[in-house]
């Protein structure tokens, strides 16, 4: 029997305009694996954002994410193939000002990396969003995590949100580089479970969210555990395990 978790706070809009939302991070390994247990443990998390890794990106693929945010009750904002692999969706209490997506300089050898970027407003809060899967090459990675940092601040917004698959763990370069300039939201305020990959004996956290000062982090963690958040599910679904946050954004003054 799967154990429970403590609750989450979940989504609102408060009197005064301030915004309590749900974000997932989850690397879904370009639907290879079984969509209809990942479309579940989305479903489940009851999410405004979701912030995609390994999203498809050759034939078809705008059907296949289109197909993918359906089943979830959602919709696609931007990224994709035309981001080298990140993609974002939402759900309708979301208003969406403008989205870009951004390829990153591409060392030969290695695979193209993006950023899957966005501004939104939710209630009377407004937030920049850079959806990223950091190289695997230790260089790479470290410079990627710089130009991620550049992005936020470029989208000049009151908060930001970061989430993605960093490829290292806390202790390395470009995830210390990340959690030193923007919160770490599991470390800020722990909930689920802490590691990330692999799914079926998770070892290490790879996979995180990150957000700017002034955004109030009330629970992050991998949700195993939360109602409708079935073990099976998440051992199908992909290779990494999802992480969900609630976080509260003040409505603009």
């Amino acid at each position: 029997m799967d154990q429970l978790l403590p609750s989450l706070p979940k989504s609102r809009t408060e009197p005064d305009g301030s915004a309590v939302i749900r974000v997932l991070t989850y690397n879904i390994r370009s639907l290879r694996d079984d969509e209809e247990a990942l479309a579940r443990v989305i479903r489940a998390c009851a999410p405004d954002l979701v912030f995609v890794q390994e999203a498809p990106r050759f034939f078809r693929w705008r059907k296949h994410a289109a197909r993918l945010a359906a089943k979830c009750d959602l919709v696609v904002l931007g990224g994709g193939a035309t981001a080298a692999g990140p993609l974002l969706l939402s759900s309708l209490r979301v208003f969406v000002e403008r989205t870009e997506d951004v390829l990153l300089p591409r060392t030969p050898g290695l695979h193209r990396r993006g950023f899957a970027t966005a501004v939104v407003r939710i209630g009377g809060a407004r937030a920049g969003l850079v959806c990223a899967h950091l190289s695997l090459d230790r260089t790479e990675r470290r410079a990627q995590a710089d130009l991620l940092l550049d992005r936020v601040g470029a989208l000049d917004t009151p908060y930001g949100i970061v989430a993605g698959d960093v490829n290292e763990g806390p202790d390395g370069p470009a995830f210390g580089q990340l959690a030193g300039t923007l919160q770490d939201c599991w470390s800020v305020a722990p909930w689920g479970g802490e590691t990330t990959f692999p799914a079926a004996a998770p070892g290490l956290r790879i996979d995180g969210i990150f957000a700017t000062k002034g955004v109030e982090v009330l629970g992050c963690g991998v949700p195993a555990g939360l109602p409708g958040v079935a073990a099976a599910d998440l051992l199908a679904a992909t290779d990494h395990l999802p992480v969900l946050a609630a976080l509260r954004l003040d409505a603009a003054r």
